[in-house]
């Protein structure tokens, strides 16, 4: 009896003592696991490097055309210096413009501007007439110096401002010598107080013989003596351009010296570049080949009294229209 009842003993202890170890293995386990939980440390947060966004880039107008248009540039890129930052000062950006595209020059006519022949019309006739005028005029000259002529007091003194400007060898001071001797000579008088009429383009020995002449009548004169000076026809343009410093129009004589042209003005003795003549808005140029506009693509070309045969309104209530008036604006 005593045997059986010590087998049935042993299995009870043994499973008494194993759940107690699996009872103490629990506890170590949460215990364990709660020590775990304590010693790890808060989630760390992680810092993202801010993304730099990409440079600005520039674009060139030939780019934005060549992309729109989908044409082929050239294999040759042209480096153009970019614009941005400071910091980026010195960068180069290319620019995919053709490399068989070039800009054209600055034209080598007054004021820089390409010129081209103007319609025919009223200016037509009025400088074929006086160039008319001024062919007979140069005959008369002619027999003038020889002695066959009687010397009107014109030619007399288109003569002796002719000799004193062939007598300097320096064309500028020639050019110089002309301009002051006529600029002298001649007193402005307005075409509608000496004629009547809005605007009448006297031939040079009449200028010189009345004493007076407005603006056209003076260049006329100084582009016939430069003419007889020898300066080459080519060299020589009557231009009338609009003032815009004083809102009128105006007429001077362009000659080129040294690749330059200069302005013959009957308001001042001193010559003057045409491009340091900013408030000279250039219409028309006249020469040997007729009458030429100027191209100015920036701004609507302006209408000059030269081309009508019109009075100005304030003046057309004293002398009517004007209409049929030889030579007249």
């Amino acid at each position: 009896m005593l045997r059986i009842s010590q087998a049935r003993t042993l299995p009870r202890m043994f499973v008494i003592v194993l759940a107690g170890l699996l009872s103490a293995g629990g506890c170590s386990a949460a215990s364990a696991k709660a020590r775990t939980k304590r010693a790890l440390p808060a989630p760390a947060v992680e810092i993202v490097p801010a993304v730099m966004t990409a440079p600005v880039r520039f674009f060139t107008i030939n780019q934005v055309l060549a992309r729109r248009d989908a044409r082929a540039v050239g294999s040759r890129l042209i480096e153009l210096a970019s614009a941005g930052s400071s910091s980026d000062v010195g960068a180069k950006v290319r620019s995919d413009v053709a490399a068989s595209v070039q800009i054209p020059p600055i034209s080598d006519e007054p004021f820089g501007l390409f010129t081209f022949r103007a319609p025919e019309g009223l200016l037509w006739t009025k400088w074929r007439g006086v160039e008319a005028r001024m062919g007979a005029e140069l005959k008369s000259i002619d027999g003038c110096k020889s002695g066959t002529d009687i010397c009107s007091t014109g030619a007399r003194k288109f003569i002796a401002f002719d000799e004193a400007a062939s007598a300097v060898g320096d064309l500028r001071s020639r050019v110089e010598i002309i301009n002051r001797d006529v600029n002298q000579a001649v007193r402005y008088v307005s075409d509608f107080q000496q004629h009547g009429v809005a605007d009448l383009w006297s031939s040079p020995l009449e200028t010189l013989t009345a004493g007076t002449g407005d603006c056209e009548d003076y260049a006329i004169a100084k582009l016939a003596l430069l003419r007889a000076a020898g300066v080459a026809e080519a060299d020589i343009k009557l231009m009338l351009v609009r003032d815009t410093a004083v809102r009128e129009d105006h007429a001077v004589l362009g000659v080129r010296i040294d690749g330059r042209w200069l302005v013959l003005d009957n308001r001042f003795s001193r010559l003057a570049e045409t491009r340091d003549l900013p408030h000279f808005m250039p219409l028309f140029a006249i020469n040997y080949q007729g009458v030429s506009l100027f191209a100015a693509p920036y701004a609507e070309r302006l209408h000059h009294e030269s081309e009508s045969d019109m009075l100005p309104a304030a003046e057309s209530g004293l002398s009517g229209s004007g209409q049929g008036l030889p030579l007249m604006l």
